[in-house]
């Protein structure tokens, strides 16, 4: 027997070995272990139809036939039982040609059929997924269903009937097929973010911590996400034990929780004047002093016996009309403040209904004074933690929100400072970031009036005015400006905030202006009219590394553009020896940009000649032929290089001498690409 005759006859009796263990595993007892031998049966028949493939170039290659001893072999249709799990393996001897025909056709078959189901149950798996879009959950059931009876090993089919099982709090039943999907990927972020999930329904808190961290464990990048489903189980374990804790006291009896009981029953009475609800509630909410009786209110369903209460809608809905409505108001706002003080699930509770998020939006601009003011603390104090803010941010109308909050600049200071302290808490928040940019249009023009009012009283308003050219500066680096007419309005009122005497102020002014200016020729002559240059030109003397990439780069805008911006640099700067000393600097983005800024000046007559006694052609021709990461540091120095050559001949002259040509032709490439 040759080599190639031994190869193949001792991977036969491999495969013999392992077709008698799947064999084995088909006729256990444990479903979970005759589904794996099934899986396992398609993966061979698709490899060994690969092999047999692999098997017949060799063949050719070697101009060889193969020819296995003779063996005892049944029917093809006894052959092919195999694959049904009835074959004898004691039957096989040896391997023969025929077997190993049948196998072929065996595995070309079920190929075909995998694909024809493959192709069924991505069918069924739409149509699952267009039932379970329009809320017909068990209807997409029946189809995820139907998918899975087609192919067994789709593990998108389970967990999106685990998901649809969920919704019908079938709960057993979802992590059933979460752990089959596991089967399929063992990678499945998917199976374990609704394995956590439906644990928490469980109360199985443990197990679900330990599924959502498996989620990390495979994708770190969800770390975010993983971050905020802890949250969720933290915040859900401890809302069980505060209402078991809540039960123990009232089946004691204490007075304060069957007070609180009773109260809330006499509240849920329909049809009662307004003022019968209003002296209820603000008894209650003089009751409300411990986390067992914010409980209790949640347990027996205060926020709903509150809010769906039609004579205390009407109240909302009219207020400002009759005084006995807005104290019906006032009490209701104070009540929640009662019920919510560091009790996170009330709060949750409170947000998440729908109507109640767009009550408060409305109410915090409310033309009563004490509505408006109780709105605002109530919205104050849910911000005053991470999940509060989350709630707010995830929940409320945010555009309508900030509007109200830009409406108590014109009242109280007292009031406007509150209001801009509760915006600023937002604004550093990631998902307001997130949500601001992506509402961009909208809520620009709140944002701006927001500023233009924050000028008038910088020292009350100096945190506001910090936050929003903050926000504003990382809109300006992650997007494209939505419009010239904006770029243009937040540039005036950056050039305004260029007068504040406040150097953190300034650097964010400067460092937004340096952003939009570009925007606009228009703003750029404003610019000029309101001395821009020769405050940018201060920031180059005293300012820090920051505060000069910024006015470097205005300067750069203002000299590209205008000649009287070139002439004004020169006589702040006659030497331009401000300028040259920047091109030693580490920072990539300064030197291109002063580069560009030095290129400019050389178009005022007589500026060339002047520096003819310093080192620039020797420092722009290194700067040009550097390795460095930003390209305009090389673009920006070969064209200043360009320029000083062209407005004094005896540079070009030392250019030829130091070879420089070579180095400008190499760096056309970059203009050329830019």
């Amino acid at each position: 027997m040759d080599a190639d005759q031994e190869k193949d006859l001792q991977k036969f009796l491999k495969n013999v070995d392992e077709i008698t263990n799947l064999i084995q595993e088909m006729n256990s007892d444990d479903p979970v272990v005759q589904q794996n031998a099934v899986l396992e049966t398609e993966k061979r028949l698709l490899l060994m139809e690969e092999d047999q493939e692999e098997d017949e170039c060799r063949t050719t290659l070697n101009k060889t036939v193969i020819s296995p001893p003779q063996t005892a072999v049944k029917s093809a249709e006894e052959v092919n039982s195999v694959f049904g799990f009835s074959f004898l393996i004691s039957e096989i001897t040896l391997p023969s040609e025929a077997f190993l025909a049948s196998v072929e056709m065996d595995a070309k078959e079920r190929a075909k059929r995998r694909r024809e189901n493959k192709v069924l149950a991505d069918a069924l798996k739409d149509k699952g997924n267009e039932a379970f879009a329009e809320g017909n959950y068990e209807t997409a059931i029946l189809h995820y269903s139907e998918g899975l009876e087609k192919l067994k090993d789709v593990k998108v089919l389970y967990t999106n009937r685990a998901q649809a099982y969920m919704k019908l709090k079938n709960y057993e039943k979802a992590l059933v097929d979460c752990e089959w999907a596991l089967k399929c990927d063992e990678k499945c972020t998917k199976a374990y973010f609704h394995m956590g999930k439906a644990n928490l329904a469980l109360k199985n808190y443990s197990v679900s911590r330990e599924c959502y961290k498996k989620i990390l464990e495979i994708n770190p990048k969800l770390q975010t996400q993983v971050k905020d489903y802890l949250n969720q189980v933290d915040l859900q374990e401890k809302a069980d034990l505060q209402e078991k804790e809540a039960h123990e006291l009232l089946d004691s009896g204490k007075n304060t929780a069957v007070n609180t009981k009773n109260l809330l029953e006499t509240l849920s009475k329909p049809d009662q004047i307004p003022l019968f609800y209003a002296g209820g509630i603000e008894i209650l909410t003089e009751m409300i002093k411990e986390c067992t009786e914010q409980t209790l209110f949640r347990m027996h369903d205060g926020f709903s016996i509150i809010s769906d209460n039609e004579v205390i809608r009407r109240c909302f809905s009219t207020a400002g009309k009759d005084a006995i409505e807005e104290t019906v108001c006032v009490s209701v706002l104070k009540l929640w403040q009662a019920v919510c003080c560091g009790n996170e699930e009330n709060q949750r509770v409170l947000v998440m209904h729908p109507d109640r998020a767009r009550l408060l939006a409305t109410l915090l601009s409310s033309k009563v004074l004490a509505i408006r003011q109780q709105s605002l603390a109530l919205l104050l104090q849910l911000a005053q933690t991470e999940s509060g803010r989350s709630l707010i941010i995830s929940h409320l109308d945010l555009t309508r929100l900030l509007e109200a909050l830009v409406s108590f600049l014109d009242f109280s200071d007292k009031e406007a400072n509150t209001a801009m302290g509760l915006f600023t808490d937002l604004a550093l928040e990631e998902r307001f970031q997130v949500w601001f940019q992506a509402n961009l249009p909208g809520v620009l023009p709140a944002v701006t009036g927001v500023l233009a009012r924050c000028e008038e009283n910088v020292d009350l308003f100096r945190e506001v005015i910090y936050t929003l050219l903050g926000l504003m500066m990382n809109l300006c680096l992650q997007a494209p400006f939505v419009s010239e007419v904006w770029a243009v309005e937040v540039s005036r009122r950056c050039l305004s905030l260029l007068n504040s005497q406040d150097g953190g102020i300034l650097t964010r002014a400067a460092g937004v202006l340096s952003r939009t200016l570009s925007s606009s020729l228009k703003i750029v002559e404003e610019a000029l009219q309101a001395g821009v240059v020769k405050k940018m030109m201060k920031f180059l003397k005293t300012g820090g590394e920051t505060a000069s990439r910024y006015a470097v780069k205005i300067l750069a805008i203002c000299t590209n553009s205008y000649h009287e911006a070139r002439e004004e640099v020169i006589r702040l700067d006659k030497k331009l020896s401000i300028m040259m000393k920047l091109l030693s600097s580490e920072d990539e983005i300064l030197v291109g940009n002063a580069a560009l800024c030095l290129g400019n000046c050389m178009e005022v007559p007589n500026v060339a000649s002047s520096l003819l006694k310093t080192d620039l052609l020797q420092v722009l021709l290194r700067l040009a032929g550097s390795d460095t990461q930003k390209t305009a540091v090389q673009v920006n120095a070969g064209i200043a290089l360009g320029k000083l050559c062209t407005a004094e001949p005896r540079f070009a002259a030392q250019l030829r001498k130091l070879h420089g040509l070579e180095i400008l032709n190499s760096t056309m490439k970059y203009i050329s690409d830019s």
